[in-house]
């Protein structure tokens, strides 16, 4: 019997509810600056996919900004305020 891959593995993590990096990171066993790698590849696989990738933002637990300029990264800190209470961001796949 094959055992699955970290990306399958993630992948199928994802299909079932929104997750964060950190939670991926445990329940997959890998470290979260790896979870972020994967996620960029399965993102860019689901493009002609029927399916979407969906992604909430991190946002400043502070001010509340929401716009950072790359959704699929861990900001350290909030350009806006400079807080480092920052929430993580959360991924989904979904049917298109």
């Amino acid at each position: 019997m094959e055992e699955s891959t970290t990306r399958q593995r993630i992948t199928e993590a994802l299909r079932e509810e929104p997750t964060t990096p950190r939670q991926l990171s445990a329940s997959v066993g890998v470290p979260t600056r790896t979870v972020y790698e994967h996620v960029r590849h399965i993102a860019q696989s689901l493009d002609h996919a029927d399916e979407q990738f969906l992604v909430a933002p991190p946002a400043c637990r502070e001010c509340g900004f929401d716009d950072f300029d790359d959704p699929l990264n861990y900001p350290s800190r909030c350009p806006e305020c400079r807080s480092e209470r920052i929430a993580e961001p959360q991924f989904v796949i979904e049917p298109a």
